[in-house]
């Protein structure tokens, strides 16, 4: 049973930048997909970024080139740096792991998710 604790939200002007963290436990994390989703008040949760066991990546089209997950193994964390950030980028964001997923876009994939951290985006 995998355990997921992000951290590293907080409210930040438009054009700034924040670095969200997954912390894991109780579980071989450098097995799994993980992938960062967002939902924003009054609409759907959706697939912001993920990436593979073997490093692959992939992004919502709204944050390429803006955001960059990566993964320290050793550490077993995950990150999403988030630069140039827009007031639409304004969400909870979720940390999500599971061994097999395809695609890592669909959330329904995903049977681990952290509690989520809060992102505010002041223009």
């Amino acid at each position: 049973q995998v355990q997921l604790v992000e951290s590293g939200g907080g409210q930040v002007q438009a054009g700034g930048s924040l670095r969200l963290s997954c912390a894991a436990s109780g579980g071989t994390f450098s097995e799994y997909v993980m992938a960062w989703f967002r939902q924003a008040p009054g609409k759907e949760r959706e697939f912001v970024s993920a990436i593979t066991r073997y490093g692959s990546t992939s992004y919502a089209d709204s944050v390429k080139g803006r955001f960059t997950i990566s993964r320290d193994k050793a550490k077993n964390t995950g990150y999403l740096q988030m630069n140039s950030l827009k007031p639409e980028d304004t969400a909870f964001y979720h940390c999500a792991a599971d061994r097999r997923v395809f695609p890592p876009t669909l959330s329904a994939q995903y049977n681990y998710w952290g509690q989520g951290t809060q992102v505010t985006v002041s223009s």
